[in-house]
């Protein structure tokens, strides 16, 4: 698998950090006063500071769950899942949606959980029963 790369906004370096190295246990990589990258669990993220960002829209509906959009997150095993929930629930982050899981009985049975970074772009966490099941129709 290719990593790929996002580049989203944020508020601001200090608080992206906290939330990405120190909650989530993301390892930094460079960055500068304007931007900050980071090892998102194999992948590239770039955050850029920003003093526009824009209100959420909870437009997304999935198995009877409004969801924002637009979000970003990562397929994880079961076991991180479970790792970076309780990452989340010892901070004292919200959940935007709590961890649950979605199709459940079904082809794509998976965990899912949503929550907000500190500059408040929504993430999702998401686990497959069957992780040859994730492009499944």
């Amino acid at each position: 698998m290719n990593p790929f790369h996002y580049a989203f906004k944020i508020k601001d370096i200090e608080s992206t950090r906290k939330f990405y190295v120190d909650i989530l246990g993301c390892r930094e990589g460079r960055s500068s006063e304007h931007w900050i990258d980071f090892d998102f669990f194999g992948h590239q993220l770039s955050g850029h500071v920003s003093d526009n960002i824009p209100e959420l829209d909870y437009c997304g509906k999935v198995d009877g769950v409004s969801v924002p959009v637009p979000h970003f997150g990562c397929i994880l095993t079961y076991e991180q899942f479970e790792q970076v929930q309780a990452k989340l629930q010892q901070h004292d982050i919200k959940f935007v949606v709590k961890a649950h899981t979605r199709y459940e009985g079904q082809v794509g049975e998976q965990r899912t959980m949503f929550v907000l970074d500190l500059s408040g772009n929504p993430l999702e966490f998401k686990a497959f029963k069957n992780p040859d099941e994730v492009f499944a129709s």
